[in-house]
């Protein structure tokens, strides 16, 4: 077998941005124009805790470069246990919330294409995931480099319209700052909640480690550059959006993006728009296949998944996980050709979020405890410790924002794979008493 070649800066780079930057960027201008000036103000506190959570990640992939993502962290400081139960939920979170962004792109295309037929549109999304997933199987090499390619083309447009916009701003949009009945504190509360999902994917270049180059500088760099340029994309974006179109235009709008650019640019701006909104979402979906692979190939080679998810084909990708992962994206297609279950596969992101939440707590307090150690300095575990205090906070708070009803269903993601870990652990009984029968 050829050496792999391995990713680099750039290319994890764009994993982390392009995992976030997904079609949220899009819709969240419109879903944030009713919370006014108090809406925009929610992107500068979620992009904090992002931050906050990137510098954790950084930490700790530098401690521990290892595949996997999430669940290699907490599985060193909380034991094996709690390592398969976040790595479970992870991975199914991965792939569970990745139908919408598959939606999106099609979507995203009718003001090209004109409506598609329910069996077209489903036709056209499954030939989207296999040939992303295709992809894919080439290597963490050549999806990172598509990445790149990607993530490069949607920057492009996503900063043409912000700054083109800048002269047609009208800043008496931004008044009053809470034209809601709600207190400021519920009001930016209820819209973090919204800006929240932006910036998960947070964590994403953490779980190839194995595959990049010079893991232990390039993942950290990676994570605050990139999350660093995914807040600098939303925070311009909306602000300049909200001040184009007038807050009671904007709260009805179906493509803010679009609206924005024909009132800049005229003509048929928005085609291209929409052209560039499919280009954000097939990043996205780019980088969450690769990502789903990665966290089922890490958590088989530590013992929480099947072993054949360890396997790989020539060009070291594990074609297990992403075909699994895949397959698992197929039946959440089918159910969304049915309009009315849309809701339905809303308050499944809803619940994927609130999850994604467990495991970057998790991820911190595995943080706070590995890094509370005698061998560093106090000046570095005086700042780790602020970092990792500061980032529980913010999951704490989010976590409490999402609400009781949906902490209890998120919760029913890492019970469902209680089945398997009584599975393997009884294979892996099995599998102790043959070798101590042979040995005897």
């Amino acid at each position: 077998m050829l050496p792999q070649r391995k990713m680099g800066f750039w290319s994890l780079t764009s994993l982390v941005a392009g995992s976030q930057i997904g079609s949220g960027i899009f819709l969240l201008p419109a879903s944030l124009a009713i919370y006014g000036t108090a809406g925009l103000t929610s992107w500068f506190i979620t992009a904090i805790g992002a931050m906050l959570l990137a510098l954790v990640f950084a930490r700790l992939s530098a401690k521990i470069p290892k595949t996997g993502g999430p669940h290699t962290f907490i599985e060193s400081a909380f034991g094996r246990k709690a390592g398969f139960f976040s790595a479970w939920t992870y991975w199914v979170i991965s792939w569970m919330s990745t139908p919408m962004v598959i939606i999106s792109i099609v979507s995203y295309l009718t003001p090209l294409f004109g409506n598609f037929e329910p069996m077209t549109s489903l036709f056209i999304e499954i030939a989207i995931l296999l040939s992303v997933t295709l992809l894919n199987l080439k290597g963490c090499t050549t999806a990172g480099r598509a990445e790149f390619i990607f993530t490069t083309l949607k920057l492009f447009p996503l900063l043409i319209v912000p700054l083109g916009g800048i002269f047609f701003i009208n800043m008496d949009h931004f008044t009053p700052f809470n034209p809601t009945e709600n207190s400021i504190f519920s009001t930016i509360n209820a819209a973090a909640l919204l800006t929240l999902w932006g910036f998960i994917g947070v964590e994403s270049a953490t779980t190839p480690a194995e595959s990049v180059l010079n893991a232990k500088k390039t993942i950290p760099r990676a994570l605050i550059i990139g999350t660093l340029i995914v807040s600098i994309v939303y925070i311009l974006s909306s602000f300049v959006i909200m001040g184009i179109i007038p807050p009671a235009l904007l709260s009805q709008s179906k493509a803010p993006f679009a609206d924005a650019a024909a009132i800049i640019f005229g003509g048929s701006w928005h085609l291209f728009i929409s052209v560039a909104a499919s280009v954000v979402c097939l990043g996205t979906l780019n980088a969450w296949v690769l990502t789903s692979g990665q966290i089922a190939l890490g958590a088989a080679e530590d013992g929480h998944l099947p072993s054949f998810f360890k396997r790989k084909n020539k060009n070291g990708a594990p074609y297990y996980g992403l075909l699994i992962s895949s397959l698992g994206i197929i039946p959440i297609l089918i159910f969304t050709l049915n309009e009315n279950l849309i809701s339905q596969i809303n308050m499944i992101i809803d619940i994927s979020v609130t999850a994604f939440l467990f495991v970057y707590a998790l991820s911190v307090l595995s943080y706070l405890k590995l890094f509370w150690r005698k061998e560093h300095s106090q000046r570095i575990n005086t700042l780790g410790i602020v970092i990792g205090v500061a980032s529980l906070i913010f999951c704490a708070w989010a976590l409490w924002a999402s609400g009781i009803k949906m902490v209890g269903l998120a919760l029913l993601i890492p019970l469902s794979g209680l089945p398997l870990r009584l599975i393997m652990r009884k294979m892996s009984a099995s599998s102790l008493t043959l070798i101590s029968q042979e040995n005897a």
